[in-house]
Formats: structure tokens, C-alpha cells, sequence
């Protein structure tokens, strides 16, 4: 551009390019700054260091034999009422899906 005294739009459509204003732009940057000035520069938020501080599992208290069997015993009951629950649902699928149909019937009729 310099030697061939061919403008900022010949330079672009020379090298393919749609913006003749970024040629300008890296033509001042480079008289101003040098080829340093174009080198990439890093941009946005800084990746998270890798030496953070490790996440330690959190310890658990021993529990007494006691405490240890009452946790057992909430969990089964979890697990039963929620297998109660499943159990129903599978017996009433019929009448779940005959109500979703009536309901979807009603609601195109209207």
C-alpha cells in the first residue's frame, strides 16, 4: 500500500476483503504502536487459575449406632412411600389417560 500507493478499498478488494476501515484501523495501529500493536490482545474475563484452593468433601460427623439406624429408617420410609406412590400410578393409567382424553375432548369442543 505504502510502495504501490494503492488505497485502503484497493488494498481490501486485493485481499478480499469487505472492510476497508480495518485496513485503515492496523495501518495506524501499525505507525503508532509498531507490529507489536497487532499482535492479539487478550481479551475478556481471565480463565480460572488452576491453583485454587482444592474443594475438601465435607466431613461427616461420626454418627451413633442410634442416629445411624434412625437415618436408615427415614430412608426406607422415603423409599417406600414413594414406591407406594409409583405402584398407584401404574394401576390408574388407565383412568389417567381416559381423563387426560375427556378433558382434551372438552376442551376442543369449547
Amino acid at each position: 500500500m505504502k510502495h504501490t500507493g494503492a488505497s485502503y478499498q484497493d488494498t481490501a478488494i486485493i485481499f478480499k476483503m469487505n472492510n476497508p476501515s480495518l485496513i485503515t484501523h492496523w495501518y495506524r495501529t501499525f505507525l503508532e504502536e509498531g507490529i507489536e500493536g497487532l499482535q492479539d490482545k487478550v481479551k475478556g474475563r481471565p480463565s480460572m487459575s488452576k491453583n485454587q484452593k482444592a474443594k475438601l468433601p465435607k466431613q461427616e460427623k461420626e454418627l451413633s449406632r442410634e442416629e445411624q439406624l434412625e437415618r436408615e429408617n427415614e430412608l426406607l420410609r422415603l423409599e417406600n412411600a414413594y414406591l407406594k406412590k409409583l405402584k398407584a400410578f401404574q394401576e390408574n393409567v388407565e383412568y389417567i389417560d381416559y381423563y387426560n382424553i375427556k378433558r382434551i375432548k372438552v376442551k376442543l369442543a369449547a
